[in-house]
C-alpha cells in the first residue's frame, strides 16, 4: 500500500513541475519577442532619422528653376540585404515656408499639383523651413522583418 501511495506522490510531483516548466518557457518566449520587436523598431526610427537627413539633402540640392517646381516627395529604401530593401521611407513635403521675396517662394508658389503649400516667411532668417512627413515601414518581403513596423513622424527642418 505504501508504494502504490509513493508513485502517486511522485507524479503529482512531476505534473507540478512540468507546469512550472511549461510557464517559464511561455514567459521566455514572451520576453523574446518583445526584445526582437524592440530591435526592429529602434532601426526604423534610426532609419527615420537617417532618412530625414537624406530628404534635407535632397531638397537643397533639387533644382527648382529647372524643374519649375518645388520637391514634394521622396522614397528612400534602406541598404539591400539579399536583393531586399529592409525599410522603406515615404517622406511627403507638406509646407514650404519661404522668404516671400526669393525666387524659390515664386518658383514653388506655382505648384499646380496641390501636393504642398507654400507660406511667405517675412524674416530672411527663417527661409526654408520645411515641414516634413515621414512613414517609415518594415518591409514584409525582408526574412529578417518577422512583425510589422510602421512609424508615423511629423517635423519641421530647416534646410
Amino acid at each position: 500500500m505504501r508504494k502504490g501511495f509513493g508513485i502517486i506522490h511522485v507524479i503529482l510531483i512531476i505534473v507540478i513541475v512540468s507546469g512550472m516548466l511549461a510557464l517559464a518557457l511561455r514567459y521566455a518566449k514572451i520576453t523574446v519577442r518583445h526584445t526582437s520587436d524592440s530591435y526592429l523598431r529602434e532601426e526604423a526610427e534610426l532609419f527615420m532619422r537617417s532618412s530625414v537627413e537624406l530628404a534635407l539633402y535632397s531638397i537643397s540640392g533639387y533644382d527648382r528653376k529647372a524643374h519649375s517646381n518645388c520637391l514634394a516627395e521622396l522614397t528612400i529604401n534602406s541598404p539591400k540585404e539579399n536583393n531586399i530593401s529592409r525599410f522603406i521611407a515615404d517622406i511627403n513635403i507638406t509646407d514650404y515656408y519661404l522668404f516671400g521675396g526669393s525666387d524659390d517662394y515664386v518658383i514653388c508658389d506655382g505648384n499646380s499639383s496641390g501636393k504642398y503649400d507654400v507660406h511667405p516667411i517675412d524674416t530672411e532668417e527663417s527661409h526654408g523651413l520645411v515641414m516634413l512627413e515621414i512613414t517609415v515601414r518594415a518591409n514584409p518581403n525582408h526574412p529578417k522583418n518577422k512583425n510589422r513596423v510602421r512609424i508615423v513622424r511629423r517635423t519641421l527642418q530647416k534646410i
